[in-house]
């Protein structure tokens, strides 16, 4: 509940130009998901997605099938109203990513920004379990990279490299891709991230 109550506060208090992870196009994560192939119907869980724009270009690409997951309802709500009627056809779940039991797989798990949040081995472990039970096919990470911020919305982080973001899912996941990403703020700093994409193995 503190860790809700955290980022319904964040969501209520500051604009999206006053937090760091604002992005107009989300471009990486759109370059990611072209690489997992063109069927538009495939189905999409965008993780923390919160605000994010990564909703409005994939409907625009014509994709159908697009779940959004956050623990803030009100981060959810500012992306329904900034999308409008095109918001009933997305699926919003409001919910703590350790708390997710999600009744089938997706095809593609989107997660820019969630996972690097996990700093306790129980809930990474968690999260390691919940990926290999609920995606299908592929998957792409975004996290603050060793050359990266440690904190974030007060918040401490789990810095990862490319090597060892790979590593981390290893198991059931082949990489087949991974680069490093400066983001430029609202507030004009920046971030280094490290992105892998994943095949299920």
């Amino acid at each position: 509940m503190e860790r809700k109550a955290h980022w319904e506060t964040v969501y209520e208090n500051k604009s999206p130009n006053e937090v760091s992870w604002t992005e107009e196009i989300p471009q990486v994560s759109l370059d990611f998901i072209h690489t997992f192939g063109n069927d538009k119907s495939a189905s999409i869980i965008d993780i923390g997605g919160g605000d994010s724009h990564l909703v409005d270009c994939l409907l625009n690409e014509g994709y159908t099938n697009i779940s959004v997951l956050d623990i803030s309802a009100k981060a959810l709500d500012r992306a329904k109203f900034r999308l409008g009627d095109r918001a009933s056809s997305v699926n919003w779940i409001v919910r703590d990513i350790n708390d997710f039991k999600p009744e089938s797989a997706f095809h593609i798990w989107h997660d820019r920004a969630v996972f690097h949040f996990l700093t306790e081995q129980a809930d990474i472990q968690s999260y390691l379990e919940l990926v290999g039970k609920s995606v299908a096919k592929n998957m792409v990470i975004g996290t603050f990279s060793e050359n990266g911020p440690l904190r974030c919305s007060a918040l401490d982080i789990s810095q990862y490299s490319k090597q060892e973001l790979g590593e981390r899912f290893g198991d059931k996941f082949e990489v087949t891709r991974c680069l490093n990403v400066d983001h430029t703020t609202p507030f004009d700093t920046v971030q280094n991230f490290s992105f892998c994409g994943f095949v299920k193995r």
